[in-house]
């Protein structure tokens, strides 16, 4: 059995609209990966996807060599999976206490342990979700998706929106879940200096397909990640 979080030439979409066509990746666990490409290209359909939230039109989703294709999602999450959703999706009326609460499962995150990844959760323990700001909110998501003690975890933009100092907080607080903890990584992020410094390994997605994927490092030339990216042809 192949440990990590797979797909094998997955096709999604939503209902009869195919959004992604043949993708696959492999996340190892303790890894590393950047989900990178243009607006409007499957990268949130594909966290989607992983998670069991659109249409299977083909392929499969492995994880730990299982095939979970058939799965709901929250019997994925229950599995391992977790997801930070673009539109952070908290508890608004609920307090960062009862937030954490509710993802609550058994394991090495605890309420302590993720007030001291992110203090200022602590400081704002009291504080319903409607009355913290966007980096305290992203923050809570994070710290959420944690409670349920997932092995892979994934982050859709969580810098975007953010002030720079706040997005700074928010991107230390997950390089030390790459650099202290055991969790498989997946992070889309619209600046792709940030994901590729972050991660080992990188894949490109453009109109739906991939576009490249392997080392991150070899996207360090700007015209090479250009293209990949669709830039250089326009499209």
């Amino acid at each position: 059995m192949t440990a990590g979080l797979e797909l094998r030439e997955l096709r999604a979409g939503y209902g009869e609209t195919l959004v992604l066509d043949r993708v696959s990746l492999f996340l190892p666990p303790g890894g590393t990966l950047a989900l990178l490409g243009r607006n409007g290209v499957g990268k949130t359909t594909l966290l989607s996807s992983i998670m069991g939230q659109t249409t299977r039109h083909g392929g499969s989703v492995r994880l730990d060599g299982r095939d979970i294709s058939a799965l709901p999602a929250f019997r994925r999450n229950r599995l391992g999976l977790g997801l930070v959703a673009q539109a952070r999706e908290i508890f608004r009326p609920l307090t960062v206490a009862e937030n954490l609460d509710v993802a609550a499962r058994p394991g090495p995150w605890t309420k302590p342990r993720v007030y001291e990844f992110f203090p200022r959760l602590a400081e704002r323990r009291g504080h319903r979700g409607v009355q913290l700001s966007g980096g305290e909110q992203q923050m809570l998501a994070i710290g959420r998706a944690l409670m349920g003690n997932p092995r892979y975890l994934l982050l859709d933009e969580p810098l975007e929106g953010l002030a720079p100092v706040v997005a700074d907080a928010v991107l230390a607080g997950i390089d030390r879940l790459r650099r202290e903890t055991e969790l498989g990584l997946l992070l889309v992020e619209q600046h792709a200096r940030v994901a590729l410094e972050f991660s080992e390994q990188a894949l490109v997605l453009d109109r739906g397909r991939v576009a490249f994927a392997g080392p991150s490092r070899e996207l360090a030339d700007p015209a090479v990640l250009a293209r990949a990216m669709g830039v250089a042809r326009g499209g």
